[in-house]
């Protein structure tokens, strides 16, 4: 799922530099895979915003402990 490409100027807390839209690698219970989120292309922090981590994310999660 990719956040919406119109985001707000997000700034990095750390580098102070605007975080940028792209692919990053995300990992649970064992399993990678990429999604387009914002990140730092200073030091990488990866932006994860409430309605992805409460919404998309949570879903993902309840499937995988289903298992």
């Amino acid at each position: 799922m990719s956040e919406p490409t119109d985001l707000p100027q997000l700034l990095c807390a750390k580098c102070q530099r605007p975080l940028v839209l792209g692919k990053v690698k995300a990992s649970y219970l064992g399993s990678s895979f990429e999604v387009d989120l914002p990140h730092c292309p200073g030091c990488g922090f990866v932006y994860v915003s409430e309605a992805l981590a409460l919404g998309k994310m949570l879903q993902v999660e309840q499937a995988l402990e289903d298992k």
